[in-house]
C-alpha cells in the first residue's frame, strides 16, 4: 500500500500496490482480472469468462426502449458469482442504498491493501468515450485521494483510468435497468494455490455444461438459443421499428462488435476459452467434444460478425434486403449454437469412461457436425 499526506486527518492519497493494469475486452473479466491477481490467482480473460459460464443470448425489445437490445452474455454480476464458486473463492458483495456507507465500504477495502470491483453506469465516468446509460458496467477500484478515484477498466477505455469522485459517487448511484444499489465486492482466496492449470478440470466441465444447459433450456422465448431464432425473426423488420435506421443500426452493429463484448457478441472470448480448455482435460472424448465446439463457436463468430456488418449496411442503403440476410444469418446461428451446446451438454456423463460411453460422445460429434454442415450448405 502506498500512501501520501499528512499525519493529521485522512490520508490524501491511497494507492494498492502491485496492480496490473492492462485492462481487457470485456469490463467485468477485466476487473475480475485485477482483483484475482491481487489474489494470487492469474488465469486469461477468456478462461474467466468461460468458467463464469459467461455466454448467453437475449433479444429485449419494448415500448420503452430507443432501440432494440441484443445480448450475448448473462446478467451483470452472475458472471462473477458463477466464477467464485467454480475457484473456490470467497466472494465478499456489498449493496446498498446510502452513499456515504457505500463508500465507506469501498475505503476501507482500499486502506486494507484489497482493490474493489464496482458495478456503475459507465455514463458519468469522465473518461468513457461514449455518454451511453449502462449501469450493468463494471471496473476495478485500486486508489483514491483527495479528489479522484483511481481504477481499472477494459483496454479500449485506457486500462488504467481515473474518474472524479463526485462521477464515481453519480455513477454508483444511478438507477434503471441492470443497476444494482452501490454495489461493490472482493475476492479473496480460501485455499492455497495446486499449481498449474490442470486443476481446472473439474470446473471446465461444470461451466461449460451449465452454461449449454442455460442455453438450450431458457425459460422465455428472447433468451437462449430460443433468443436467437427470435431475433431472426424480428429484425428484418427493423426498418419500421427504428425511428432514425442509420443512426440507429449504425449504434446497434457497434454494440454488437466494440462495446466491450471482444467482437462478435462474446463469442470470440467462448471460442478462445474452449480453445484453452482442450488441452486441460483429462478425458480425450471430452476433449474431442469441446475441440468440435471450439470449431463451431467459431464459425458463430464469423456469422455475428457478418450481421453486425449487415445492419450497419442496411442502415447506409436503406435496402430491407441487408436486414433479411441479416435474419437468415441469425437462423443459422441458432442452428450452430444449438448444435455446438447440444455436444457441450453432454461432457463428463456421470461414471467411468467405457467404450460404450466413447461411442455414444462420438456420436454427438458426428451428429453436430452434420446439422452445423448442413445448415452452411443450405446457405
Amino acid at each position: 500500500m502506498s500512501d501520501q499526506g499528512g499525519s493529521e486527518g485522512p490520508l490524501e492519497r491511497r494507492i494498492v500496490d502491485g496492480i496490473s493494469t492492462a485492462g481487457g475486452v470485456h469490463c467485468e473479466t477485466t476487473a475480475l482480472g485485477v482483483l484475482l491477481h491481487h489474489a494470487g490467482l492469474d488465469l486469461s480473460e477468456a478462461m474467466l469468462f468461460g468458467l463464469g459460464s459467461g455466454l448467453s443470448f437475449v433479444y429485449w425489445d419494448s415500448a420503452r426502449q430507443e432501440l432494440p437490445f441484443l445480448g450475448g452474455r448473462v446478467k451483470p454480476f452472475v458472471l462473477t458469482q458463477n466464477l467464485a464458486r467454480r475457484l473456490g473463492v470467497e466472494l465478499r458483495a456489498e449493496e446498498t442504498a446510502s452513499a456515504r456507507k457505500a463508500w465507506d465500504a469501498v475505503r476501507a477495502s482500499i486502506d486494507a491493501g484489497t482493490p474493489v470491483g464496482l458495478q456503475l453506469d459507465s455514463h458519468d465516468l469522465e473518461y468513457f468515450g461514449s455518454r451511453v446509460h449502462f449501469a450493468g458496467h463494471v471496473v476495478a477500484m485500486y486508489g483514491y485521494d483527495a479528489e479522484r478515484a483511481y481504477l481499472v477498466d477494459t483496454a479500449q477505455q485506457g486500462g488504467a483510468v481515473s474518474t472524479s469522485l463526485e462521477s464515481l459517487a453519480r455513477a454508483r448511484a444511478a438507477r434503471g435497468p441492470m443497476s444494482a444499489r452501490h454495489r461493490s465486492f472482493t475476492v479473496t482466496r480460501t485455499v492455497p494455490s495446486q499449481g498449474g492449470r490442470e486443476h481446472l478440470a473439474p470446473a471446465i466441465v461444470l461451466a461449460i455444461t451449465a452454461c449449454a444447459r442455460e442455453f438450450l433450456a431458457p425459460p422465455i422465448a428472447n433468451l437462449g438459443g430460443r433468443g436467437v431464432r427470435t431475433a431472426s425473426k424480428r429484425v428484418p423488420a427493423w426498418f419500421d421499428r427504428l425511428a432514425d435506421p442509420r443512426r440507429d443500426l449504425a449504434a446497434i452493429a457497434m454494440m454488437m462488435e466494440r462495446a466491450g463484448t471482444g467482437g462478435a457478441l462474446f463469442r470470440n472470448l467462448y471460442r478462445d476459452f474452449l480453445t484453452e480448455c482442450r488441452d486441460l482435460l483429462e478425458r480425450e472424448s471430452d476433449a474431442e467434444l469441446v475441440e468440435r465446439g471450439r470449431d463451431l463457436f467459431a464459425v458463430s463468430a464469423l456469422r455475428w460478425t457478418q450481421v453486425a456488418e449487415l445492419l450497419e449496411k442496411a442502415g447506409k442503403t436503406g435496402q430491407p434486403a441487408d436486414l433479411e440476410r441479416a435474419g437468415r444469418l441469425l437462423e443459422e446461428i441458432a442452428t450452430i449454437e444449438t448444435t455446438a451446446m447440444t455436444a457441450l451438454s453432454t461432457l463428463a456423463s456421470s461414471g467411468p469412461t467405457t467404450p460404450q460411453s466413447t461411442h455414444r460422445r462420438r456420436e454427438d460429434v458426428v451428429n453436430a457436425d452434420h446439422d452445423a454442415s448442413t445448415t452452411a450448405d443450405a446457405r
